[in-house]
């Protein structure tokens, strides 16, 4: 019953989580009234970009942060339930939404794809696996930030960072295309930070098997870091039962 509750929590404790997930899908279906052709509009990058990075950190945001804030954590860390439990849940919650919406706006999608013959679905399964591996990685992350970050500054200070290091990595292949300084740091952000150049070879069929495998238990293998990183810091957090 509290592995229910927490992962239930986790799409009511705000209105807005309804809202964003309501938006989404009309987002979607008013995107056919355009009349694309399959060659100018592809749905598969559109859902992992649109579903796989931005939505993560809307449905994330202060997932642990208000609780944290509130002093209500008090009441939610104690037995039978542990910190790892907790963030384990609270993850998990997090990760149903995620397989939930996507593998909904996939059928959507289809379907309407099919209906009005806008826009390519090509190799369009891969691309909501990719969206879901790609949303556990962000969430992750996200939730960890939430231990430390006060209430819901985790996907705020994450998608400014975010944009900033892509920013940063742009300019710097540009004016240093041949610095070794260079290539280094794009394989420590390559390796290190949610995977989505990975991701996107494999959605794209720019890998081959073998090489897709390895990039989908990459970002299981990066979210797991993420997520243990963020037991380990909850675990260690003292907390106050009065409002900050």
């Amino acid at each position: 019953m509290k592995a229910y509750a927490l992962i239930t929590e986790t799409f009511r404790r705000k209105a807005s989580i309804r809202i964003v997930h309501a938006s989404w899908f009309g987002i979607y279906g008013t995107i056919f009234l355009v009349p694309f052709t399959p060659e100018t509009w592809h749905w598969g990058p559109f859902l992992f970009g649109w579903s796989g990075c931005l939505l993560p950190l809307l449905l994330s945001e202060g997932i642990l942060g208000d609780d944290i804030a509130s002093g209500r954590i008090r009441l939610l860390v104690t037995e039978p339930i542990r910190p790892r439990e907790l963030y384990l849940w609270r993850f998990l919650g997090l990760s149903l939404q995620a397989a939930v919406h996507i593998g909904l706006a996939g059928a959507m999608i289809l379907l309407l794809q099919r209906l009005t013959g806008r826009g390519s679905v090509d190799r369009f399964v891969v691309w909501m696996l990719a969206s879901w591996l790609l949303f556990n990685v962000w969430a992750a992350l996200s939730t960890s930030l939430s231990v430390v970050l006060r209430r819901a500054h985790n996907a705020m200070i994450l998608f400014v960072v975010t944009v900033g290091v892509f920013l940063s990595l742009s300019l710097l292949t540009s004016f240093f295309p041949k610095s070794t300084g260079v290539h280094v740091l794009h394989g420590m952000v390559r390796y290190a930070c949610p995977p989505v150049e990975l991701l996107v070879r494999m959605g794209r069929g720019k890998c081959s098997l073998s090489a897709g495998v390895a990039s989908v238990a990459h970002s299981l293998m990066v979210t797991a870091l993420y997520g243990a990183a963020g037991i380990v810091l909850l675990g260690r957090r003292e907390f106050k039962c009065v409002a900050d």
